[in-house]
């Protein structure tokens, strides 16, 4: 039915207005921007994060961080107290497990929260600490950690500053690392890392040690789904893929050695050594045959992986 009154038109029961959507609803691309932020308040965290297979728990506890840094500045203006957080962390795992990857980006994660000044990374071992003579060590140390300020000091096997006893000059460093750690917190991230039983006993060493670590994070081995993932994603990085008969012998393997509990295989590091043998093998593979094709350029087969499950 069609008909005019009044100046508009009615057809089929419905009025047709056209507007703009400035004319609708004034400022609502901005609005529908904001919706959207506010619908996850951790996407940056989630995507600094997105390709680290498993390490719920870091996640977990640096939303923690981020959450309380967020409500201790409303707390602040709302004339309630708040203090600034504590961030050491220690870390516990067996290697390959990821300790370091994830250390070096937290110190661009902190540095994008506004916790470091300066989010630069520096990693140390006890060479770098320990001297060889009596007042060397504390100097040492001081002088790392001055680098360090601003950003994270990282300190892989960190329990060898303690492995020559009471009269190593590594208890020296340990106790310059646990004076400074409380002087200078507020702009300055001490990580250390280390085998989770060697770690326990090194907690020992030192009082106050524990104490200022507010953050003890194991990281387990991988699983075997883990480790597929891993696989997968460090092939695709450079363009490769895995067969489905690769996947499989792949799967089979990494099986096979959960079976047997074998030391230190469950990590990123050994899935990286088995992927470059697997692409110097394709290289060689295809070198050999001459005559191949687009696909095979990117597949690698499960010959290529080479894997021996005695």
């Amino acid at each position: 039915m069609r008909w005019k009154r009044k100046g508009f038109i009615k057809k089929n029961s419905q009025i047709n207005i056209v507007l703009s959507n400035q004319q609708k609803f004034p400022g609502s691309a901005e609005k529908k921007q904001n919706r959207t932020a506010t619908k996850n308040p951790f996407k940056h965290i989630d995507d600094a994060f997105q390709s680290f297979v498993g390490l719920e728990q870091l996640k977990q506890k640096v939303k923690e961080v981020y959450a309380t840094i967020v409500i201790n500045e409303k707390r602040s203006q709302s004339g309630l107290s708040s203090k600034k957080q504590v961030l050491h962390m220690l870390f516990k795992g067996n290697p390959g497990t990821g300790k370091t990857t994830v250390a070096r980006e937290l110190a661009k994660v902190y540095y994008d929260l506004k916790l470091l000044s300066k989010g630069h990374f520096i990693e140390a071992e006890r060479a770098d600490l320990v001297g060889e003579y009596i007042g060397q060590t504390a100097q040492k140390t001081r002088n790392i950690i001055q680098k360090s300020l601003g950003g994270i000091l990282f300190i892989d096997e960190a329990y060898s500053l303690a492995r020559g006893g009471e009269k190593d000059f590594g208890k020296e460093a340990i106790d310059t690392l646990v004076k400074h750690m409380e002087d200078e917190h507020n702009d300055f991230v001490l990580i250390l890392a280390g085998y989770p039983y060697e770690m326990e006993r090194f907690l020992t060493l030192n009082p106050g040690l524990e104490s200022r670590f507010p953050f003890i994070l194991d990281f387990p081995n991988y699983s075997v789904n883990q480790l597929m993932q891993i696989a997968r994603q460090m092939t695709s990085e450079r363009d490769y893929q895995l067969t489905k008969e690769a996947q499989w012998s792949l799967r089979s393997y990494l099986q096979h050695q959960v079976s047997r509990r074998t030391a230190n295989f469950a990590n990123a590091r050994f899935i990286r050594n088995v992927m470059e043998h697997a692409i110097r093998n394709h290289a060689v593979r295809l070198m050999e045959k001459q005559d191949f094709s687009t696909n095979e350029l990117m597949y690698l087969a499960a010959e290529d992986l080479k894997l021996h499950e005695d």
